[in-house]
């Protein structure tokens, strides 16, 4: 790993615009302004200063903050991850509308990446008083025993993630991008990712933590108040039909909702990946990508389609995924490795189609 101090005279760019050629599965990149925060004060320096852990400590957590563990989990990098939310005393989460969780003002989320056993990176999420959120990330100092705020522009090669091939501090307009594709832009903290029934062949799924937040845990606590009475006997879960096709659907969701929906910017593009607890949500996902036309043409193509059933190599979907050539990956930010597991589960899908 660099030295922090060594980083931090030379902050990045965002990632966001080192980056050329079309981002997304269908070519489109989002262009709407994104809102800006208020000043609430400034940011902690440093990461112990922003009430994670125990005073003193950079290890233990303070006690009113709370695991979690999303079923259908973000693809890093091969990045282990830990999640944790922090709400004010006597708040709770209003699920009055399902899809979109209100979090009270003060809420925070942080979320730690570690690379070859060592932590690298802690982003932190926070909603201020006048409802926006605000974004950083803290970089792990070994000899500091803490981690200090990234520059507002992100730092690259912070940690070394393969050869030749470095883990960089995204800037924060490109957390904001990532972020806010939706009306709520907590990713990772909803009712089917919380579900208690996981999905057996989601990608690098994790185990449930002890003493973390489940929706069931949310609910009998008394944390979420307005949610559907029928969450307490049937838990949310993907209506698939198959156990591959359920797996495929919900990594879509977890990888590429949050820009490609029916609400956020690029709600035009008809690319619905969505899932959580709309009926349909299998059916519409499906009818968004099978058959249709990809403005992203294949190499060698006249014509592209989202996805070929059954022809996988066809697929525009399938091949961005597996590639990492800037203009063509998919994702367009946040990776530089290919999720071999994904592939090969989108293989299997695209095939059974």
């Amino acid at each position: 790993m660099l030295a922090l101090a060594a980083l931090l005279t030379h902050p990045a760019p965002a990632q966001l615009a080192r980056e050329t050629g079309p981002k997304c599965a269908s070519s489109a990149v989002a262009t709407a302004p994104v809102a800006r925060p208020a000043e609430h004060g400034p940011l902690p320096t440093l990461l112990s200063q922003t009430g994670l852990y125990r005073p003193g400590s950079t290890t233990e957590i303070a006690p009113e903050n709370r695991l979690y563990s999303p079923q259908y989990p973000l693809w890093s990098d091969a990045a282990v991850k830990r999640r944790w939310i922090g709400l004010p005393p006597r708040t709770q989460i209003d699920a009055s509308n399902p899809e979109e969780w209100q979090f009270p003002s003060g809420t925070r989320f942080w979320k730690e990446f570690s690379f070859a056993g060592a932590r690298v990176e802690t982003r932190y999420l926070e909603r201020l008083s006048d409802g926006t959120y605000r974004y950083a990330s803290y970089v792990w100092d070994p000899a500091l025993g803490d981690a200090r705020l990234a520059p507002e522009g992100g730092l690259p090669g912070v940690s070394e993630l393969a050869p030749n091939v470095q883990h960089d501090v995204p800037s924060r307009e490109d957390c904001r991008v990532c972020h806010e594709g939706r009306s709520t832009p907590v990713l990772g903290f909803r009712a089917l990712q919380l579900s208690t029934e996981r999905d057996p062949l989601a990608p690098h799924r994790e185990a449930i933590p002890s003493g973390s937040l489940t929706l069931e845990v949310l609910m009998s606590q008394g944390l979420l108040t307005n949610f559907p009475r029928e969450w307490a006997s049937r838990t949310p879960r993907i209506d698939a039909p198959s156990a591959t096709a359920r797996a495929a659907a919900g990594y879509l969701f977890a990888n590429c909702a949050h820009c490609h929906n029916a609400r956020g910017p690029l709600a035009t593009l008809d690319l619905d990946l969505d899932q959580e607890l709309i009926p349909t949500g299998y059916s519409t996902m499906l009818a968004t990508v099978a058959g249709r036309a990809s403005s992203y043409r294949l190499p060698g193509a006249d014509s592209s389609q989202r996805v070929v059933p059954g022809r996988p190599q066809e697929s525009a979907l399938w091949f961005r995924m597996q590639s990492r050539f800037p203009a063509a990956q998919m994702p367009p930010l946040g990776t530089k490795i290919v999720d071999r597991d994904a592939v090969r589960l989108l293989d299997r899908f695209i095939r059974q189609m």
